[in-house]
């Protein structure tokens, strides 16, 4: 029996290890396009641009080397899986070889989004996805007088956070208000008090048209209303798409991901999806859904590997949550919202220490908490224990989430 794993990022590695956990003694091979050993993403665009928490050029390891030698996990690095043959049953590599699986875990991750404007090709303008990537913007962060970020979403303005500590920064947004997709208006208006705190320009409703420059160096940002911003480094940060394409040539459903069935399974015989590739149907929302981040990946590899080693089971239904830190802000959200919900808003809004909790049919769905992580922790057991929190509740004067899970849910909060 064999297990291949393709990505070895947060979902994949967890994968591994869950198996061994889990008591599967046979063969286990993670294969990985990068060169490097799986490292740690999220510091990426917080700590490790800022020198404070970076392991020189190599990232924070996953797992050191020896786990993968004592777990007995096979690594392909630097290995593209160009094909797959699910009739079969074989991964297929660049390099011609084939690995023969009995089940296979498809945790490819996602892709950055390109901006298709004139200029794109010119030294300075960035992106931020692996750690070759967070590699050359540190460096380049040391130098840059002048940095447009392009894209307000949650890592856009992390790096916008760290560079404005000694660079002049712009965030351009098309949307109306910052991490639109994500959080509620109360939240977004957080971030962009905080973010102007700290200096940065935060423009919103508009776009980027053009980079311009000379010699082959950006030097300006064009936007769609005309104005020009100057600029000696350009990130662009507009969100991600799935690395759906093995799935989708081979035969697979895709739609805005991978999709899976509640047992995380594709519509291949013996073959799962995880993390950010995988798209399903999520309550409130009727097509498919992605979800980007580590505390999914790595619940469902979790999952995934129970599925192997101890058959289907239960159905996936962790609830997702979140987090981000920018500047004196700590935003953590669990559960997932809708443009629709109806909001309660608890704590200080003018000091930036409150939680919205986010109602739909009179259920609690979703808690968005800034600098108030004991909200966050309550909110957590609230949701996942089955709380039954109702908006009448929330509105009640001198409410309190976690004075409220210890009483409906006992004392461990």
């Amino acid at each position: 029996m064999t297990v291949v794993v393709v990505g070895a990022g947060h979902g994949g590695v967890q994968a591994a290890a869950s198996l061994r956990d889990l008591g599967y003694t046979d063969k286990i091979v993670l294969v990985d396009g990068q060169p490097h050993l799986p490292y740690q993403r999220p510091p990426l665009s917080k700590a490790f641009l800022g020198d404070s928490g970076g392991r020189g050029g190599e990232g924070e390891p996953l797992r050191a080397r020896e786990f993968f030698d004592s777990h007995r996990v096979e690594l392909e690095l630097a290995a593209e899986v160009t094909g797959l043959r699910t009739a079969d049953h074989h991964v297929r590599l660049a390099d011609g070889r084939t690995l023969a699986y009995d089940h296979l875990v498809l945790a490819t991750g996602a892709t950055n989004r390109a901006l298709e404007v004139p200029g794109t090709e010119l030294d300075g303008v960035v992106e931020l996805r692996t750690l070759a990537d967070a590699s050359a913007l540190r460096g380049r962060l040391r130098t840059a007088r002048n940095i447009v970020v392009i894209g307000g979403g949650f890592i856009g303005l992390e790096v916008a956070a760290v560079a404005a500590a000694s660079s002049s920064v712009t965030v351009v947004e098309p949307q109306e208000r910052v991490m639109a997709r994500a959080v509620a208006p109360f939240v977004s208006d957080a971030v962009q008090r905080a973010h102007a705190r700290a200096g940065v320009n935060v423009i919103v409703r508009t776009g980027a048209v053009a980079f311009a420059g000379d010699e082959g160096q950006v030097r300006r940002v064009r936007l769609t209303d005309g104005v020009e911003l100057p600029a000696d480094l350009v990130v662009v940060a507009v969100g991600v798409t799935a690395n759906d394409r093995l799935a989708l040539e081979a035969g697979m459903h895709v739609d805005n991901g991978i999709v899976v069935d509640p047992w995380l399974r594709t519509s291949a015989a013996d073959v799962f999806a995880i993390g950010d590739c995988a798209a399903r149907v999520h309550e409130g929302s009727p097509t498919p859904r992605r979800l980007e981040c580590v505390q999914n990946a790595v619940d469902q590899a979790r999952h995934v590997a129970t599925s192997i080693v101890h058959g289907r089971g239960e159905p996936y239904e962790r609830v997702p949550y979140f987090w981000t830190h920018q500047l004196d802000l700590r935003i953590q959200t669990v559960g997932l919202g809708s443009a629709d919900d109806e909001h309660v808003v608890l704590g200080e809004r003018d000091r930036d220490r409150f939680s919205v909790c986010r109602f739909r049919n009179d259920r609690l769905v979703a808690v968005e908490s800034v600098n108030r992580p004991r909200d966050h922790m309550a909110a957590r057991r609230i949701l996942d224990e089955g709380g039954d929190l109702r908006v009448c509740d929330a509105k009640r004067d001198g409410f309190d989430l976690k004075e409220y899970a210890h009483a409906e849910l006992g004392n461990k909060v």
